[in-house]
């Protein structure tokens, strides 16, 4: 038995849009809801951030939307979950 609708679903999943997208293009659709928080030495982050001091052994919790962009830099995990008490962002852990 032929159906023609298996044919579509199979054509649609090799040409979904998803797929097609830039690193950019796919960072830039949760950047607005998700945010990723990391733990990070204050060594890396002097390089990253330059007029800011930080104690280079001290490890800190960078928080970055989904595009890259930093949104906080502290030094607990409970600071973070206060700051995001009134946001309206999903938070994710990077490993």
């Amino acid at each position: 038995m032929y159906e023609k609708r298996n044919d579509e679903a199979a054509v649609e999943k090799l040409t979904h849009p998803l797929k097609s997208l830039t690193r950019a293009q796919f960072a830039a659709l949760g950047s607005d809801a998700v945010a990723y928080m990391h733990p990070v030495s204050g060594a890396i982050l002097s390089t990253m951030i330059h007029d800011a001091e930080f104690e280079a052994a001290t490890e800190y919790q960078l928080v970055v939307s989904a595009d890259g962009t930093p949104l906080l830099v502290t030094d607990t995990e409970d600071a973070v979950a206060e700051w995001l008490g009134d946001k309206n962002l999903g938070l994710a852990t990077l490993h």
